[in-house]
């Protein structure tokens, strides 16, 4: 069976442009410079999928048009990954049905935290409407038999969650990947990976570990996503990339089988 992935956002924490920065990145107009928060959209058949709601949810769900969505996946439990979850109300009403929302008990205890109002005995008029599935280190089954791996990564020491789906895997906020976890992305066609920029940093690859982690993983493509603006323009990060390496860009759409 066959489905697609959208890029929804493949920018960093930060987004870019960043906030008050005269950078020439940052300045750039190229919409392929503009990058929203680390998020993609899953699509088999009519049912749709989200791996995390960061801060520009709302304007990506606009964006792409989206129009329903079944569920929200999430890596980790930092705000640039959780911060849209309220604008998942709109799809509630839509479709008069709760969010699936699959998450580790990390992220559920986080989530109860920033949207305590959503889990409040005495429940507000209007407020999202969700069902917690835990996720844990096995398959996770969703419709239309999609089946998606979750795979361990440290994010400096947090550890956070990447997903395969049939040959497509998806990793983001990674620094390390044991190997017995790369083992289970061995066989990948398309790897969509984070690289903050060049240099070295705490809880991120770089664009020399992401490369790295590449080539022992050989797939047929690659695209680096959760970038930062010090990484230089889209144009600028391509000219450094290998022929079967490229750079994630907000509404790119690959497909996948599964």
């Amino acid at each position: 069976m066959k489905g697609k992935v959208v890029i929804l956002g493949s920018g960093t924490s930060q987004g870019v442009p960043v906030i008050a920065c005269d950078c020439h990145v940052c300045l750039s107009e190229k919409k392929k410079d503009q990058r929203t928060r680390a998020s993609v959209l899953i699509q088999v058949g009519e049912e749709n999928y989200v791996i995390d709601t960061g801060p520009d949810f709302r304007f990506q769900m606009l964006r792409e048009k989206v129009k329903s969505l079944r569920g929200v996946i999430f890596t980790h439990e930092h705000k640039d990954h959780l911060a849209g979850l309220d604008d998942v109300r709109a799809f509630n009403y839509k479709e008069n049905r709760s969010m699936e929302v699959y998450c580790t008990l990390e992220v559920e205890q986080a989530l109860k935290r920033e949207y305590h109002y959503i889990f409040s005995e005495n429940r507000y008029p209007g407020i999202p409407k969700v069902e917690l599935i835990r996720v844990s280190n096995h398959k996770i089954e969703l419709r239309n038999n999609l089946e998606l791996l979750p795979i361990d990564v440290l994010h400096y020491k947090m550890p956070v969650k990447a997903y395969r789906f049939g040959d497509f895997t998806y990793i983001t906020d990674a620094k390390k990947i044991s190997r017995e976890e790369t083992e289970k992305v061995i066989g990948t066609k398309t790897l969509v990976v984070n690289a903050l920029h060049r240099s070295e940093h705490l809880s991120h690859f770089n664009l020399k570990e992401a490369l790295d982690f590449i080539e022992i993983v050989k797939p047929e493509k690659a695209y680096l996503t959760h970038i930062s603006h010090l990484f230089g323009t889209h144009s600028e990060i391509e000219a450094d990339l290998p022929p079967n390496v490229f750079a994630a860009f907000d509404g790119l759409t690959l497909d996948f089988d599964y």
